[in-house]
C-alpha cells in the first residue's frame, strides 16, 4: 500500500477527534447516570452543551489553561468541593496540574475601619458590609487569573479575617494545567467570561445558617456582630450570589460527603483521560 496522501491524513485526524469526542461523552453520560442514582448525587443539574464543549476543549485545547470556577453562598461548601475536587487531580498527574486561587484572599484591607470602629458591631453598625463585590478586589483577581492562563506566575495576597488586614504579594502561585478559582463572587460579571467552566455549589439554606455561625466563631465574630453580619451575608446572598446559579455550567450539591466528590471528580478525570490515553486513537 502506498503512503497516505495529506488530505487523507487530514480526514483520518478528523474522524479520529469525532470518535474521541463520541467515546467521551458517552464517558462522561455514565458518570452521570451513575451519581444520579445516588441518594445524594453531586451533579444537581448539567448544561448538556458543556458536556460537549469540555470533550473538544480535552483533545484540541488539551495543552492549555483551564480556568474553573466554583461560585456559591458563604458556607454552601465551595472550599471543600475544590479540597477534594483537588484531591482527585493529584492521583491524576503531579505535574503542575492545578493551582488554587480563592476570592477570600482578595478582601480589601479594612483593618483601619475595624480599628476606628473598635468592634466588629460598631462596624456593621456603620453600615460596613464584607460581603458584596465592592469589599473584594476582583479586578486584580482577574488580572491574576489572566497572567495564570498566559503562563505566568502570580503573588495573590493574604487576608486575615480576624484583623482584616491585607497583605499583597503573600503567596506564590504558579500557572497550571487547572487553575481552581473558588469563592462568593468568581461568577461575577467581572471574572465569568474568563471562565472556562462556572460550578454553582447549592446548599439548603438551614445548613449553611448553620455552618456559616459555626466558621464566624473562628474568626471572631460572635453574639451581635454575628447575627448582625449574617443578616447582611443573606440579603447580599439573594441579590449578587443566588442568581449567578442561573449562568453556571453545572450545579453541584453541597450536602455530598468528601470522599465521594473526590470519587465523582476521580471518575470524570477518567472518562476524559482512558480516551485521549488510548492509543487506538492515535494515527
Amino acid at each position: 500500500m502506498g503512503e497516505l496522501t495529506n488530505s487523507e491524513i487530514e480526514q483520518a485526524k478528523k474522524l479520529a477527534t469525532m470518535s474521541m469526542m463520541s467515546q467521551i461523552l458517552e464517558n462522561i453520560r455514565e458518570v452521570i447516570a451513575r451519581d444520579r442514582r445516588q441518594k445524594q448525587p453531586l451533579i444537581l443539574r448539567i448544561n448538556e452543551g458543556f458536556i460537549f464543549n469540555i470533550a473538544r476543549k480535552a483533545i484540541l485545547e488539551k495543552d492549555s489553561t483551564f480556568i474553573m470556577s466554583i461560585a456559591g453562598e458563604s458556607a454552601s461548601g465551595k472550599t471543600t468541593l475544590v479540597k477534594n475536587a483537588a484531591k482527585a487531580c493529584i492521583k491524576s498527574d503531579t505535574n503542575n496540574v492545578y493551582t488554587v486561587v480563592c476570592c477570600d484572599d482578595y478582601y480589601k484591607d479594612a483593618s483601619r475601619e475595624l480599628k476606628e470602629a473598635g468592634s466588629y458591631e460598631n462596624l456593621f453598625e456603620s453600615g460596613f458590609s464584607f460581603d458584596t463585590p465592592d469589599a473584594i478586589d476582583l479586578e486584580l483577581m482577574r488580572e491574576h487569573l489572566i497572567n495564570l492562563k498566559l503562563g505566568k506566575e502570580i503573588y495573590s495576597p493574604l487576608y486575615n479575617f480576624v484583623t482584616c488586614e491585607s497583605k499583597k504579594d503573600s503567596i506564590l502561585k504558579k500557572p497550571a494545567k487547572l487553575v481552581l478559582n473558588e469563592g462568593l463572587y468568581v461568577l461575577h460579571e467581572k471574572l465569568r467570561d474568563i471562565a472556562d467552566v462556572k460550578i454553582y455549589v447549592y446548599t439548603p439554606f438551614e445548613v449553611i445558617k448553620d455552618r456559616w455561625f459555626s466558621r464566624a466563631a473562628s474568626r471572631g465574630k460572635t453574639g451581635m456582630a454575628a447575627k448582625m453580619q449574617f443578616h447582611d451575608v443573606n440579603q447580599t446572598a439573594f441579590r449578587y450570589i443566588r442568581p449567578t446559579m442561573d449562568i453556571a455550567d453545572l450545579v453541584i450539591n453541597g450536602m455530598t460527603t468528601q470522599a465521594y466528590i473526590e470519587e465523582i471528580t476521580q471518575d470524570l478525570i477518567n472518562a476524559i483521560a482512558d480516551v485521549i490515553n488510548n492509543p487506538q486513537y492515535s494515527i
